[in-house]
């Protein structure tokens, strides 16, 4: 189906051909019937079409910082592609019940979801996130992921089970529901907006008027100081 032979399609899974051209990629690809981040990540795997991975940012850009509290009483974070938290507004930190209780280093939204005891309870379909969560860390560069994999592989049978299904999925906007301790439940829509430097913007959006968004203000009083 792809125009190969099968002699050759065994040198490339040992990596005994390690330059493939992006036809042949893109025939295998289409043979697999991977999706567009699928098929992305076969070129990333076999090292086209993306140069060296770039560091991991380590501080958010001012302009996302900005843009946390423009959209108050959104929920927002800013994250790196591992989903380290490099800022948050005081309503995405309260969405996130206990995160606060975590030190800046600590705070990665993977490592709340399998780690925090409170995740399980706030976030209402806990299985689709935690997939979410886990198909989105591996079309990260090794590099920036491989402490949190490790950690996560040692503590968590659910994060081990998940990784070893290699999934591969970029996190985009989707429905997600909360049940917060102090106001409730909450349906927000996310949206995730990606910056040339691999920094993500998220922020958590109720629809006007509905019980969700009377929620959010209420959350955004239960997060003041």
């Amino acid at each position: 189906m792809a125009g190969v032979s099968v002699d050759y399609y065994i040198r490339l899974e040992q990596g005994r051909d390690s330059h493939p051209s992006a036809g042949v990629l893109d025939a295998l690809a289409g043979a697999l019937r991977l999706d567009d981040d699928e098929r992305e990540h076969l070129h990333r795997l076999a090292g086209g079409r993306r140069g060296p991975a770039r560091p991991a940012p380590e501080v958010a850009r001012a302009g996302l910082r900005q843009l946390l509290d423009t959209v108050r009483p959104a929920p927002g974070f800013v994250l790196t592609p591992g989903s380290d938290i490099l800022a948050e507004n005081p309503e995405g930190l309260a969405l996130l019940d206990g995160l606060a209780d975590w030190p800046r280093g600590r705070r990665n939204i993977v490592r709340y979801i399998f780690r925090h005891p409170g995740a399980r309870t706030v976030v209402v379909s806990w299985r689709r996130m935690a997939q979410d969560c886990v198909a989105h860390l591996r079309t990260v560069p090794p590099e920036q992921t491989a402490a949190l994999v490790e950690e996560l592989v040692a503590v968590s049978s659910d994060f081990a089970d998940l990784w070893a299904h290699y999934d591969v999925r970029i996190k985009s906007g989707t429905q997600r529901a909360f049940q917060h301790p102090a106001v409730g439940r909450l349906e927000l829509n996310s949206e995730v907006l990606t910056v040339a430097d691999g920094q993500r913007l998220v922020i958590f959006q109720a629809v006007p008027g509905s019980p969700s968004a009377d929620a959010l203000a209420l959350l955004s009083l239960a997060g003041r100081p």
